[in-house]
């Protein structure tokens, strides 16, 4: 209708006058609403104004820019809501507009001269780059910036190979392995005429800042070139090449760096981007090397790749139970390193194994510097044993494939603190590295990390082996310690006392996860190469009540690091519950278990909780008892990790990847997906990160109608924005128990209808294949650590009973420990790993939703939304995103 023509409602004098809706409020979030379309909606506003009347605009301009959607809400004098629409309408389509008051345009008004900011990926791909860069595009859009991608690497700086990136331009990029924006070799780049002409693009296009995504020769190139910024800033005034305004206007560039390497080499930062993909791809490769060389008794010798830095080796060497590693940092401290690489490959063979895997970083070296070969073990491991031994170089696979969801995590929490680093820089700020220290994000000067970097290939130069060490991330030590402690020194070097040696029980506790058998596997090859005697209790409390208790060989357990499940077999049954806790004492006894390890979830931490209070009464309990935590819920107090949980974030990835795939196939179609984890949200947060989902609905925040409401018309303004031939497939993450009235199925049906036929809707329930098949390398690591921790809190807190015994010759008393602290969580803090007794726990834990009641995740649940185009630019998004980081 024209905007010149008058209309007059007629109220009927019967009516009943609704309750006035708060101006705080969204008005269209009202059952009903009269929808006015126009044309001159400057009219409507003026004529509205000169009423006095009040309004909401809920305008929306799509992230393109290809269409304006203009909604004014107003209420009669009854209080129902008068919609004013340049379109055919549907309800407000966004919770907030993308323009207009509080929107980017707004935004981007308050903060002043409009950020402009660069992104490049250099030196070798690695897994995650990608992730990066959409991180970065949508956090600094949502911040108000402008970001382009300079394609090419630095060649891009050098060609001018920089284009503006919109919202849109960044879809999809979670899942792709490399970097869609390119890298390459730039040896102009390395002379100053070629950072000159760098220069003058970049100030040509208004760029003062570079987020650079890339190792270390990459990230000191970039500081460089900020060293030498003002001099080419002059060199370029005086020769023309820009104008006064732009050399004013460009003073300061700033450089922030983030850590793309699939090696994990750069020092000050305790993982880097790519790295766990790539072991990801090794375990991989190794675990189907495996069944070969069982199949035919046959060594292999498996050549990763690290030059400087031994990572990948040693972590793939501890998560797939590899007999020997070459690293290094860490040469062998033998002249003759061959003669131990036999001596343990032939006591293994000894032992009943029918494999022998060695695994060698390409740059491993002996004590003398002198490198070692893979063809050179190959040779060793055949003429001195007679194994038929092949050799596989892995090479650029271990850089392939799509990201692990930890990689993917990683990249996104680090870029949003890179695009902040920016915008909090100063001209005297040191160029920043992002890095992770203690599972927090962290930054640091960048030349220091680089320094301290360069300083390990130097201290092997020096022989310097020790410093080479100190010089790598905190966990790689106790890494490298454990691996050597659980497969290398089973030659009787690291035997107890006689008198200090226990009968260790394990048994597993609550739904099987990942990792369970990496930890029993871990724990009884130290538990026996200490002098201990390891015991299997099968089918969890109820097999222990009914004696189904077995000694376990070094031979018993081999294999059991890939294998997913619990070969002991699990069950939820907790002690003085469900099970009679004077027939576990009694069993305890008649089997003379002088420690106990239990492996499992909630159900396991409850049952050390009961096991605890019944020692009064039951003196065989009072024996150390700790608990790993395994749960794809994540829900266990006193640790970041539990066992389990980041394999299942990786089989919901891998699964929501194919339904995106599937989704997007169909055109215009939502899949609410739904994830395990009890009572806590932390599978769908991580995953829901990870996998790009539009939002994700979690027990912590439950769910109601104005939020599916608000939700759907979000989904709408996505699919509106979409290209019509080119619709994109989106997820929707539901935990289990988010809702019980907003079922998976029930929130579906609700998108689809208010989705007015712009989107259809499915569902997925993922159910178990959660648990995953095989574990994740990251879950094998924890395990192995772990147990092996576990079995020396046991020696620690039986040794003084165990001495005090023998010193007066006494027999072995049946109470070895009593005290609270010998009943603990063994779980990680950051990358120490803590024993936290369970009576300390209980204090900080929500038992009757059986979770923690501090989740230090929960800083990643604004990201998900503000990172797929929700709430973007609320005062209150950015309120919550900036108090959660703190």
């Amino acid at each position: 209708m024209s905007s010149n023509v008058t209309i007059r409602l007629t109220l009927d004098s019967s009516a009943v006058s609704r309750q006035k809706p708060s101006k705080d409020e969204d008005w269209g979030l009202n059952e009903s609403a009269l929808v006015l379309t126009i044309f001159d909606v400057g009219a409507v506003k003026a004529q509205l104004d000169t009423l006095d009347c009040e309004y909401q605009d809920r305008s929306i301009k799509s992230f393109s820019g290809t269409f304006r959607l203009i909604e004014l809400y107003t209420l009669d004098p009854l209080n129902n809501t008068i919609v004013f629409a340049n379109k055919p309408a549907f309800p407000s389509l966004l919770e907030t507009p993308l323009s207009g008051p509080g929107s980017v345009e707004d935004a981007a008004k308050k903060m002043g001269k409009c950020k402009k900011i660069g992104v490049l990926t250099s030196g070798g791909d690695a897994p995650g780059m990608n992730a990066c860069v959409r991180a970065v595009v949508r956090y600094g859009i949502s911040k108000g910036c402008e970001i382009f991608a300079v394609y090419e690497g630095y060649q891009g700086l050098v060609d001018n190979g920089i284009k503006k990136m919109e919202w849109k331009d960044v879809r999809g990029y979670l899942a792709m392995g490399g970097t869609n924006i390119g890298t390459a070799r730039c040896m102009p780049f390395k002379t100053r005429e070629g950072r000159l002409q760098a220069a003058e693009n970049l100030i040509k296009n208004g760029i003062d800042a570079l987020i650079v995504c890339g190792g270390d020769g990459s990230l000191t190139g970039a500081d460089l070139f900020r060293s030498e910024w003002t001099g080419l800033n002059e060199e370029l005034l005086e020769n023309g090449r820009i104008t006064q305004e732009e050399s004013e206007a460009y003073k300061h560039l700033t450089i922030v760096g983030l850590v793309g390497s699939i090696d994990n080499d750069m020092s000050s930062t305790d993982i880097t981007i790519g790295a766990v993909t790539s072991l990801h791809r090794i375990c991989e490769a190794v675990d189907s090397i495996s069944t070969t060389a069982l199949s035919h008794s046959r060594a292999f010798v498996v050549e990763v790749m690290g030059r400087h830095c031994g990572w990948l080796a040693l972590a793939a060497g501890i998560a797939t139970g590899a007999d020997f590693v070459f690293i290094p940092e860490k040469p062998p401290v033998e002249d003759n390193w061959a003669d131990t690489l036999c001596a343990v490959a032939h006591r293994h063979r000894q032992l009943g194994k029918r494999k022998t895997v060695v695994i060698v970083a390409e740059g491993a070296l002996d004590k003398n510097l002198n490198p070692i070969k893979a063809d050179d073990i190959k040779d060793i491991l055949s003429e001195r044993l007679g194994l038929d031994t092949r050799v596989t170089t892995l090479g650029h696979t271990q850089r392939g494939g799509s990201p692990a969801a930890f990689d993917r995590i990683l990249a996104t929490i680090q870029s949003v603190e890179a695009v902040d680093a920016v915008l909090n820089s100063t001209p005297e700020t040191p160029s920043p590295i992002i890095g992770m220290s203690n599972n927090q994000v962290t930054s640091g000067p960048l030349m220091k990390a680089v320094k301290l970097t360069h300083e390990v290939a130097e201290a092997i130069g020096k022989k310097d082996f020790a410093r080479a060490m100190d010089l790598r991330d905190p966990e790689f030590a106790d890494q490298f310690d454990a691996y050597t402690a659980t497969t290398i020194l089973d030659d009787e070097s690291m035997l107890l006392p006689q008198h200090r040696r226990l009968r260790v029980g394990i048994v597993h506790v609550g739904a099987p996860a990942g990792g369970m058998n990496a930890a029993t596997r871990t724990a009884v090859r130290y538990a026996l190469n200490r002098g201990h005697k390891p015991f299997g209790i099968y089918n969890g409390f109820p097999g222990l009540a009914q004696g189904s208790v077995h000694e376990l060989t070094w031979i018993d357990v081999d294999g059991w690091t890939h294998r997913g499940g619990s070969e002991l077999g699990t069950n939820r049954a907790v002690p003085g519950e469900s099970v009679d806790m004077g027939m576990l004492a009694y069993q305890l006894q008649k089997f003379n278990i002088q420690s106990l390890l239990i492996v499992g979830g909630f159900e396991a931490f409850s049952s050390v909780i009961n096991l605890e209070k019944a020692r009064e009464q039951y003196p065989s309990l009072n024996i150390p008892i700790a608990l790993i935590p395994a749960t794809v819920s994540n829900n266990v107090p006193g640790t970041d990790f539990s066992l389990g949980s980041d394999t299942a974030l990786n089989a919901i990835v891998d699964s929501c990847d194919a339904i995106v795939q599937s989704a997007r196939s169909s055109r215009r179609r939502v899949f609410v997906v739904e994830v395990q984890g009890g009572r806590s949200g932390y599978l769908a947060v991580e995953a829901g990160l990870a996998s790009g989902a539009s939002t994700i609905y979690i027990p912590e925040e439950g769910v109601n109608l104005a939020r599916l409401q608000s939700d759907s018309r979000h989904l709408m303004a996505m699919y509106m924005d979409d290209a019509s031939d080119k619709s994109e497939g989106r997820i929707i993450l539901r935990n289990e128990t988010a809702s019980k009235t907003y079922t998976t199925d029930v929130i579906s049906e609700i998108l689809k209808d208010e989705g007015h036929a712009l989107f259809d809707s499915r569902t997925a329930v993922l159910g178990h294949i959660q648990q995953g098949v095989n574990p994740s390398p990251m879950d094998r690591i924890r395990a192995t650590r772990l147990a092996k921790c576990s079995i020396d809190f046991f020696e620690e807190h039986t040794s003084a009973a165990l001495e005090r015994a023998y010193a007066n010759n006494e027999p072995v008393p049946i109470e070895l420990s009593n005290a609270t602290e010998s009943a603990v969580v063994t779980g990680l803090s950051g990358v120490s790993v803590t024993y936290k007794p369970v009576t300390e726990l209980i204090a900080v834990t929500d038992m009757k939703n059986r979770k923690p009641l501090d989740a230090w995740w929960m800083v990643h649940r604004p990201l998900v939304d503000l990172l797929s185009g929700r709430g973007l630019f609320t005062p209150q998004a950015q309120a919550t995103l900036s108090h959660a980081k703190k």
